[in-house]
């Protein structure tokens, strides 16, 4: 809820900057509750300005929330149990054999959440370069004053996370080359092949999974490989699908009931995260497609 007074003048020009604000933070952080309080924040700190001097209100704001969200940013760093990977918003699974006319926005909003999951992998400075020059273009000596560096500094920082977007950046339904990574992570599973899913495994990949009794995580490819070999018969029975736009299968149990969702983010030919869903309440919330 906001707190502002329409009768504000202030408070009416700063309504007037929240939706695109709420936008620059949820792509900067990847969570609706984390932006709203960003935004909170940012009017929090123009109620205690004086407004008349402001003569930029909308670049205030803006160097106010990328500032902030850099904080939370860097923030997460230091707790990376609590990083973007456990809170998405929501997980949208569709089955993988193509969009149909009528799943386009689905499909839009899906891909959307997929680039959060690419933007986590890029650090607090180039996440925040990217996101507000190429995705709201703010310029590069706005970005520069935000980060305590210059133009030209901001302006490489934002090449670098471009290039590491692009190279992880897939084709529309997941693209066949990464659904071929997933295929033969999954079969290495099934077989125990341990040699197998270190080579197609990224050496530092993170596996992220909703248990019952909380998010676990592991990280590097032995580790993962390890956890791997251990009960992954059971995703003989089951479908690849799409989750939030990326590779993605769901296994069943003989009576029908979900196993588990598995979510794949595949860069440089290897699997660089897993999400991997098993906590029934958790599974029972998602809108599954039927077990085939």
């Amino acid at each position: 809820m906001s707190d502002t007074s329409p009768a504000d003048p202030v408070a009416e020009a700063f309504e007037a900057q929240r939706d695109r604000l709420r936008a620059v933070a949820y792509r900067m952080l990847g969570s609706h509750a984390d932006a709203d309080d960003v935004v909170q924040e940012a009017w929090l700190r123009l109620s205690r300005q004086d407004a008349a001097a402001i003569h930029n209100l909308a670049g205030w704001l803006t160097t106010v929330v990328g500032r902030i969200s850099l904080d939370v940013l860097r923030s997460r760093q230091a707790r990376p149990e609590a990083s973007y990977d456990d809170r998405l918003p929501e997980l949208v699974v569709t089955v993988d054999d193509g969009p149909a006319p009528d799943e386009d926005v689905a499909l839009a909003d899906s891909v959307g959440l997929a680039l959060l999951v690419v933007l986590e992998s890029l650090g607090p400075r180039e996440r925040l370069a990217f996101v507000l020059h190429d995705l709201f273009a703010v310029p590069f000596d706005e970005i520069g004053q935000i980060l305590g560096s210059s133009a030209d500094a901001a302006k490489m920082l934002a090449s670098r996370a471009r290039r590491k977007v692009r190279a992880t950046e897939r084709p529309a339904g997941g693209g066949p080359e990464q659904r071929e990574v997933v295929r033969a992570f999954l079969a290495a599973a099934r077989r125990g092949d341990f040699e197998e899913l270190l080579r197609v495994l990224d050496p530092e990949v993170r596996l992220t999974i909703d248990t019952p009794g909380g998010v676990v995580v592991v990280l590097g490819a032995t580790k993962v490989a390890s956890g791997t070999r251990v009960g992954t018969g059971a995703a003989a029975r089951g479908r690849e699908v799409l989750v939030n736009g990326l590779p993605g299968f769901v296994a069943w149990r003989e009576d029908g009931t979900p196993l588990s969702l598995l979510a794949f983010t595949v860069a440089g030919g290897r699997i660089a995260r897993i999400r991997a869903v098993v906590d029934p309440a958790r599974l029972a919330s998602i809108d599954l497609p039927e077990a085939g």
